[in-house]
């Protein structure tokens, strides 16, 4: 009974947050997703129970100060819950296909340097349906390996690879939540601009990330029978094209925010894939959903200080703001920096985006707001594979044993800093010559 209602709970969520647009939605799908969280309080982990706890002082603090500004930022948890579970939804189905299957398996197969090579990019290409998805699904695949062979020099190459495969997801990929929430604070920004610059920099990072993994001494070839041929990768990337551009379609000619696109989307793909069953002679059933209380307690949560903290410091503000032309360039190199600083203790991305997307966005020079843009989604990834609190760390960390501080943190520090460094550079050469 209780993991029927938490189900019903979250596809309540998912539908409030398709319909987030109409009266008392937001409010009603916050609601789902508060009940959702305190249902499943006994098996969440410590960090999603100590973002939603924030989530509450901020309550709090709402109620104290102006009760209005709890209706928005509702609708923002319960919009950004709704994508959420609309990926994790999509994640669900597709995890369960033969073609993935063989994908996987077979990326793992070749020399050490192609070997890494396939787990990186295949990872990353992977993560775009998958989310959080795609690290249980290689990242176990890993696991294994480390539970037959134990640890190696390979199974650590393993495990970077796969924390920077999904890394950049943040970064390039057009359905993650960085992206999504980039462009809906950022309405100016169009996410063909976003990606144009966005995409190069994440393959930047990855071909970078050759540079730091450790050396395999007679490294062997993988004994894998089983490889995904031509078709398997033909069939996964055409749904990948086809979700992005149910996106497009989405945004561009229905007008819809980039959020809701990317959650119908997801939707229709999922729907469409359960007429080809049917059709097929199988009979799909609804996945479980009880099991993504640590979710949206994160993404929840996070969305709900964020937009507190966000329309707090607009109401201070006051909309006049004058900085000179040299502080924008550092604000914009400022900004992948408290990312990974914020990451490093413990703070999510959302709550970090929600307040530059929020805060600066309102303030930011119109014609240089790709600068804004980029720094936000390259802070967001780059502190996705090189923090310990990120939650694609704590899933690798389960599946392999390798404590989350030496996997994302220690192993992959100086690329980590380079990718900051890089990133800094760009968005502040960027709001120079746009501005």
């Amino acid at each position: 009974m209780h993991l029927f209602i938490s189900t019903v709970l979250a596809y309540a969520t998912l539908l409030a947050g398709v319909l987030a647009f109409m009266p008392g939605a937001g409010l009603l799908g916050a609601v789902a997703v508060s009940l959702a969280v305190v249902l499943g309080w006994r098996d969440m982990r410590a960090v999603p129970r100590g973002v939603f706890v924030a989530a509450g002082l901020a309550l709090v603090f709402a109620l104290g100060r102006d009760p209005a500004l709890i209706a928005g930022a509702a609708t923002n948890m319960t919009r950004l819950a709704g994508l959420i579970l609309a990926v994790l939804l999509l994640s669900s189905v597709l995890a369960r296909s033969v073609d993935l299957q063989k994908i996987s398996s077979s990326l793992f197969s070749g020399n050490s340097l192609a070997r890494y090579a396939s787990v990186t990019f295949g990872t990353a290409l992977v993560s775009v349906p998958l989310n959080f998805g795609s690290v249980a699904v290689v990242g176990s695949l890993v696991g294994e390996r480390i539970r037959n062979d134990g640890d190696s020099s390979a199974t650590r190459n393993g495990t970077r690879a796969v924390l920077r495969g999904f890394g950049v997801s943040p970064i390039w990929s057009p359905l993650s939540i960085s992206v999504a929430l980039t462009l809906t604070l950022l309405p100016g920004l169009g996410s063909g601009q976003l990606l144009s610059v966005a995409v190069p920099f994440a393959l930047l990072v990855l071909v970078a990330g050759f540079f730091w993994r450790e050396p395999e001494p007679g490294a062997a070839r993988a004994a894998l029978d089983e490889r995904a041929g031509w078709a398997s990768w033909l069939r996964f990337v055409s749904i990948i094209a086809a979700i992005c551009v149910g996106v497009f379609v989405f945004s561009h000619l229905y007008d819809l925010s980039y959020a809701r696109s990317v959650t119908l989307s997801c939707l229709s793909a999922v729907v469409g894939g359960w007429l080809l069953s049917w059709f097929g002679g199988n009979k799909p059933r609804l996945p479980n959903m009880a099991n993504v209380s640590n979710e949206l307690a994160i993404v929840g949560g996070s969305a709900f200080i964020g937009s507190i903290i966000s329309a707090v410091v607009l109401g201070q503000m006051g909309g006049t703001v004058n900085l000179p032309g040299w502080a924008w360039p550092l604000l914009a190199a400022l900004v992948p920096w408290s990312f990974f600083l914020a990451g490093l203790v413990g703070i999510n991305p959302i709550v970090m985006g929600t307040l530059a997307g929020g805060i600066l966005g309102s303030i930011w020079p119109q014609n240089a707001v790709l600068a804004l843009g980029f720094a936000m989604v390259s802070g967001w990834g780059i502190t996705a594979f090189g923090t310990p609190f990120a939650a694609n760390a704590l899933i690798m960390e389960r599946l392999t044993g390798y404590p989350a501080r030496d996997a994302s943190l220690r192993w992959s520090l100086a690329l980590s800093l380079s990718a900051l460094a890089s990133a800094s550079l760009l968005a502040a050469t960027l709001v120079t010559w746009l501005a």
